[in-house]
């Protein structure tokens, strides 16, 4: 799995989102993704997660060895 991959399968369980991954260490297992999306409003950042998490479904733990998340609703600074 590569940065594009996980970008995709997080718009498309939140297509409103605006995404970022990037691979941090270049090794296809460790990424940083930053996430702002409207539904998130309102939600605590362990609900925020929980909701990008479940966009990735068994892949987090598998493909993805660790995934670092940066998450905020969009009215957010």
């Amino acid at each position: 799995m590569n940065a594009k991959d996980i970008e995709n399968k997080i718009r498309q369980g939140l297509p409103q989102a605006e995404v970022q991954v990037e691979d941090t260490r270049g090794d296809g297992r460790h990424f940083t993704a930053v996430v702002v999306c409207a539904a998130f409003a309102g939600k605590t950042r362990i609900e925020q997660h929980q909701m990008v998490y479940r966009t990735l479904g068994d892949s987090v733990g598998n493909a993805v060895h660790a995934l670092q998340l940066v998450t905020r609703a969009t009215a957010e600074g």
